[in-house]
């Protein structure tokens, strides 16, 4: 990792935040997890290396910065990451359209309790 970057974890990263499970060229965010407040590349990675469950964001703490951009290590709310149009704001990096699908493992989504 970039020494501007705060910790990230995973199994096998690259410089960008990529991991074993997730590594594709968009792959580039990782989350804070809100049970451990540290960064993980992806709930296969927590999973890997802690032995609790993932607490989801509720949507009430999305003003919370818990979303990593891998490419320039801005950190954004998840807010701004889900209305970010799958793009960092600040380097304009891509993001992966698909993490989408992988919401509910992070965040509580609306009218689920």
């Amino acid at each position: 990792m970039t020494l501007n970057f705060p910790e990230v974890r995973g199994v096998n990263l690259d410089s960008q935040t990529r991991c074993e499970h997730f590594h594709g060229a968009t792959d580039i965010i990782a989350i804070k997890m809100k049970c451990c407040d540290v960064y993980y590349a992806c709930q296969e990675c927590h999973a890997a290396l802690t032995e609790h469950e993932i607490e989801v964001w509720p949507e009430r703490e999305w003003s919370q910065e818990a979303i990593l951009c891998g490419a320039c290590g801005v950190e954004l709310t998840i807010h701004q990451y889900m209305q970010g149009e799958f793009c960092c704001p600040a380097c304009r990096a891509q993001f992966n359209p698909k993490c989408r699908s992988h919401y509910h493992f992070y965040f509580q989504m609306p009218g689920s309790l």
